[in-house]
């Protein structure tokens, strides 16, 4: 049984001229080794997504909704980031 399926797709022009350079440069051997990367890197974010909602943010939610005076106000969530990029910036 083959692993592998063919299929037709169709890229905007600035798309397939891409996956041809990146072929031409030697980069990639074939077309279809560019899209399967690019699928493979696709995934990878879908399922780092995935986790981060699942291990983060979705206990912080329940942890929220569990103890409501944990919240935090719109204007203190803006302080403290404008602090953080103060110090990121090291801005006066």
């Amino acid at each position: 049984m083959r692993s592998t399926r063919q299929l037709s797709i169709t890229l905007p022009n600035e798309m397939a001229e891409r996956v041809r350079a990146k072929v031409a440069t030697g980069e990639y051997a074939t077309e279809s080794e560019v899209i399967r990367d690019g699928l493979r890197t696709l995934l990878a974010r879908d399922l780092a997504v995935e986790t981060w909602l699942r291990e983060t943010v979705a206990p912080a939610y329940d942890a929220l909704k569990s103890d409501p005076t944990r919240a935090v106000s719109v204007s203190e969530v803006r302080t403290a980031l404008a602090a953080e990029y103060r110090k990121a910036t090291k801005e006066p």
